[in-house]
């Protein structure tokens, strides 16, 4: 097994969850009328917009899930070594740029941007392992 493919996606994984979790908690309990889907944004934002936010806020944590779930499907495979280095190299860039915008977006302020560099760095680390 691929030590740091696995902590690379179980950190993924955790990252998408913790994500929705305050999301839910901090942010979008308060825009909410009884409904699964908050429609409260006012004055700033109409319903729609809220909706949308709400939906995209999740797909963050969906995608984070399928990038954490390819990690640990690598963290077990030991073929297709072409293959495992494009995936594994695209998911180091997407992470590595997602950090990047965190990082810059929020001035440091939310810790998203930490989760994110890490998943960066052990698939880096763990694309070097599998070439070796």
């Amino acid at each position: 097994m691929q030590t740091f493919f696995f902590a690379a996606g179980l950190l993924a994984i955790a990252v998408g969850g913790v994500h929705s979790i305050l999301g839910e908690v901090l942010i979008f309990s308060r825009m909410r009328d009884r409904t699964i889907v908050p429609t409260r944004g006012a004055p700033l934002l109409q319903e729609r917009h809220v909706r949308i936010l709400w939906a995209t806020w999740h797909i963050v944590t969906v995608f984070g899930c399928a990038i954490g779930a390819i990690l640990l499907k690598l963290a077990h495979s030991s073929s297709q070594l072409g293959f495992q280095g494009f995936v594994g190299d695209s998911i180091v860039v997407a992470t590595l740029l997602s950090s990047l915008l965190v990082l810059i977006g929020t001035s440091a302020r939310h810790p998203g941007w930490i989760g994110l560099l890490g998943v960066a760095v052990l698939t880096w680390i763990g694309q070097r392992g599998a070439l070796i």
